[in-house]
């Protein structure tokens, strides 16, 4: 009796893991891939979240197209290792690591003061860094839900702060790194961007960070209309990143165990951070949300909710208590 059940145990875990990488090889070949041929040379990018994952790979790609990068990393001595192997493998010299730790309001200050004292012009800022949800709800130093915190929070501060920069340098772009889990939340608090009396799940939070990015994307990118600068957020898709390696959660680790499976590779996961990044046919398309390489018709209603998107927009700036000298739209 043992020995059947046994077999059909192992019968079906088989079956499974078939199932698993066909799924994953079919993903794999739909992902797109950018075919522009663009040169960055001569423009100045920042990415943040660059030393793994979906990040790295975009600041190989941009390093290969001869762009000037600042690498923008909580951890300096991994984004130092990584900035060493682009330089080494594409003979690009111009990359840059700054410390910034998008979890901390006082480490995205330091960082836009610094790069607004060095810097004379910003063409890309990438908004990539984040974490899956935190198993349960923490608190940054500044009272804030840490999720929300490093994936949006932080993300918001620094792009005002950086604003009028980027305007200067126009036509220059923006662009969020979000999530097709923003369609896991059927219904939205805003009075509680930050956890402070909702009940918390870790996949709740990481959801509604996304919402989030999105949300904010597309709102800047209504501020910013006929300013040249050009601002949009996407989904990479199921990658294999260390985004659920770190993460906390049963869903979480859930998704880590599939993503080797049945998920994109981080280079392949990249593609619509590099499309709009560098590719002309996405030069004059702003407040959209993409995946592989496309406008997606994969947001939520909550996601293109223009009245919830201001809405948020006005929260975040009291949430970041954001001066009105650093409101530059």
């Amino acid at each position: 009796m043992w020995e059947t059940a046994v077999m059909v145990t192992l019968a079906t875990l088989c079956a499974v893991t078939i199932i698993l990488y066909v799924f994953g090889h079919v993903y794999r070949l739909r992902s797109r891939r950018v075919i522009s041929t663009a040169s960055m040379q001569g423009k100045t990018v920042i990415i943040t979240g660059a030393s793994a994952g979906i990040g790295k790979a975009t600041a190989f790609d941009l390093a290969q197209r001869k762009a000037r990068l600042i690498l923008a990393c909580r951890n300096l001595k991994k984004a130092s290792y990584v900035a060493a192997e682009i330089q080494s493998s594409t003979g690009n010299s111009a990359v840059e690591v700054r410390q910034l730790d998008t979890s901390s309001l006082a480490s995205v200050r330091a960082f836009a003061s610094r790069i607004l004292a060095e810097e004379h012009r910003i063409d890309v800022l990438v908004l990539n860094a984040g974490i899956g949800g935190k198993n349960v709800k923490t608190l940054t130093s500044e009272g804030l839900e840490t999720t929300m915190a490093t994936n949006h929070f932080g993300h918001f501060l620094l792009t005002n702060l950086l604003l009028g920069l980027l305007k200067e340098s126009a036509p220059s772009r923006i662009v969020v790194t979000a999530s097709m889990a923003h369609t896991l939340l059927t219904s939205f608090n805003l009075k509680e961007l930050n956890f402070e009396n909702a009940k918390y799940w870790s996949l709740q939070a990481y959801a509604q960070s996304k919402l989030c990015n999105i949300l904010f994307a597309r709102y800047l990118a209504h501020l910013l209309k006929d300013t040249g600068v050009i601002v949009n957020s996407l989904c990479p898709g199921l990658v294999a990143t260390e985004i659920f390696e770190k993460g906390e959660g049963f869903a979480v680790k859930l998704y880590g165990l599939l993503a080797p499976y049945c998920g994109k590779t981080c280079e392949q996961g990249a593609q619509t951070i590099i499309q709009l990044a560098v590719a002309e046919e996405t030069q004059n398309i702003t407040g959209e949300f993409f995946e592989n390489c496309l406008v997606s018709d994969g947001a939520t209603n909550l996601a293109i909710d223009d009245g919830l998107a201001k809405k948020v927009w006005e929260a975040s700036e009291l949430i970041v208590e954001l001066d009105p000298t650093e409101q530059h739209y």
